[in-house]
């Protein structure tokens, strides 16, 4: 709750700067895990211009995962929270939360890995049983990721919460967890100089590859009232993946943004592919559910009604 409220400080310390933007419109953001390449699209485009030539200004406020960018859209205090889990957003809005997802984040899990120290004794996903495994938040696609990793390949894990990439970082490399999870482009670096050793990607878990993962989200009250500025965000947003598939000076904003060495940015379009970041509509949702309902987020499946009220992604495009 502490956490929270700083959360909501800094957004309405940021709701007094709009006045200086007032030729445009200013959406503010709850964006997790800062520096992340799917993730960072919003920060990236604002950066490139591609938001302003779209009459708009974001104010980004970074989060350590999704269900807390949740909280914060939730509690009024920004008006997207992007890359948000679906399995938190199917569950949240089960439970009665006023939000509305307007597109998918990512589809499948491209960017996820699963990593222990390079002196660890884990060499296999079978060396995971008994050991301490991480993912940020419950309800992330970390956390649903490394779920759907355990039912797969039956392994007696144990899930522990770590946050932040980076904080997991430094618990896996002191030993507080044996497992760490990463998403590209964090510690890759790590990786080249035999930092780290990967055990698993998201790409080995076959039920994460044809469903959208993360989601962009809004509240209730924003899409009634700014459906206008909604919609140019999404194709703002869908202008910038293009800018980033394409332009290499994309690349230089990105490395200096994510302060990551740019022989690594070079390879973060080779692991998380184009059509994994569409945000067109959110694909594979029977199986979204199920996996909520068996990872214990909801309950019951959602009726179509239900979906039609929690989904209005195609009619933002």
């Amino acid at each position: 709750m502490k956490r929270l409220a700083r959360i909501l400080l800094a957004c309405a310390l940021a709701a007094g700067a709009t006045a200086t933007a007032a030729a445009e419109d200013v959406l503010k953001l709850a964006v997790p895990q800062r520096g992340a390449w799917d993730a960072g699209i919003p920060e990236l485009g604002q950066r490139g211009g591609i938001f302003a030539r779209h009459g708009l200004k974001l104010e980004i406020l970074y989060t350590s995962a999704g269900p807390e960018s949740i909280q914060a859209l939730i509690a009024g205090g920004v008006d997207i929270a992007t890359a948000s889990g679906v399995s938190a957003a199917f569950g949240t809005f089960a439970k009665g939360a006023p939000i509305r997802i307007i597109g998918s984040e990512i589809v499948g899990a491209p960017d996820l890995y699963w990593y222990v120290p390079a002196a660890s004794p884990i060499r296999k996903l079978e060396d995971f049983n008994g050991r301490t495994v991480a993912f940020s938040l419950t309800g992330s696609s970390s956390h649903a990721g490394l779920l759907a990793l355990i039912a797969q390949y039956h392994l007696d894990a144990k899930p522990t919460s770590t946050g932040s990439i980076s904080a997991t970082v430094t618990q896996t490399m002191t030993g507080q967890v044996d497992v760490g999870f990463g998403a590209v482009p964090y510690g890759l670096d790590m990786v080249a100089d035999g930092r780290i050793r990967i055990i698993a990607s998201g790409n080995d878990v076959v039920s994460l590859r044809t469903r959208s993962g993360r989601v962009n989200l809004t509240n209730a009250a924003t899409l009634a009232s700014r459906k206008d500025a909604l919609r140019r965000f999404n194709q703002a947003y869908r202008e910038t993946v293009d800018w980033m598939y394409s332009d290499p000076a994309s690349l230089k904003i990105y490395a200096d943004f994510a302060k990551v060495p740019e022989n690594v940015v070079g390879r973060v379009r080779e692991l998380i592919p184009k059509n994994s970041v569409a945000t067109d509509k959110v694909v594979g949702v029977d199986q979204i559910m199920a996996e909520a309902i068996q990872n214990k987020f909801m309950t019951a499946p959602l009726t179509k009604e239900q979906l039609a009220e929690l989904i209005h992604a195609g009619e933002l495009q």
